[in-house]
């Protein structure tokens, strides 16, 4: 296992910015009109589009408005549908090229989906081996680069409202994340603790059980809003400024 050494919050200046995972940072980014299109697929040029909608968008609008002169390249490589061995295959052409100096990664959900749909047991040692591989690869090839590790959530509203295999999904995205906490610590990387997030909103009054997480699986527009504010807060670029 390579460990990074790197700082738990990331530098200002000049920063590239990575934020890849599945469609929860896709947000049909590059006027993307397949739910699932690869990158090259995809606008690359207008900047209309080029975040999509969600958290991400947010996030880039954040630094590059408020800091314009610092010179924020940013990314959405997120693919609707995507898994981490997904992402392995991937990887290359669309996170290592790009050589970011920053990478944050939210995967998972769909890993559950998958296993759910194919009556599969879930390994969660054999998927924490392979979201370590993933850093250590990019490691090699980008030996100061940052990461940023978000967890994986999951509601019971929507769809997923009453299913018979709930608690067996959530189970499986809640080891997600207790693995992804224990690669958070090992590889010094950010830590954005989304599920804790959800956890809260859910517990607060809202108009409806939709308010938060529409399906069980995606955000609305408000939490987007609020992923955003954690990730800003927890990775603080702006805070290192100098």
């Amino acid at each position: 296992m390579v460990l990074a050494m790197v700082s738990a919050t990331v530098s200002a200046q000049g920063k590239k910015v990575l934020f890849i995972g599945d469609s929860i940072t896709d947000g049909a980014w590059g006027n993307s009109k397949v739910w699932n299109a690869s990158s090259e697929e995809r606008d690359q040029w207008d900047m209309n589009h080029i975040y999509g909608h969600g958290y991400m968008m947010i996030c880039a609008s954040h630094y590059q408005s408020n800091f314009p002169m610092d010179g924020f390249v940013f990314w959405n490589r997120g693919i609707s549908g995507n898994t981490l061995t997904d992402l392995h295959i991937r990887w290359q052409k669309d996170a290592i090229s790009l050589q970011p100096d920053v990478v944050s990664i939210l995967i998972g959900t769909n890993d559950a989906e998958q296993l759910i749909n194919s009556n599969t047991t879930f390994d969660i040692c054999q998927w924490e081996k392979s979201y370590r591989e993933l850093l250590d690869t990019t490691l090699l090839a980008l030996p100061d680069v940052r990461f940023v590790l978000c967890t994986p959530f999951v509601a019971e509203t929507g769809r997923l409202k009453g299913t018979a295999t709930f608690g067996e999904r959530k189970q499986m995205v809640d080891a997600m994340g207790e693995a992804i906490r224990r690669i958070a610590a090992d590889y010094n990387a950010v830590l954005v603790p989304f599920d804790e997030l959800f956890a809260g909103l859910l517990s607060e009054p809202a108009p409806n059980e939709t308010c938060w997480i529409w399906d069980g699986i995606h955000p609305t527009p408000a939490a987007h809003y609020r992923m955003a504010r954690m990730w800003i807060e927890r990775v603080g670029i702006d805070k290192c400024q100098s």
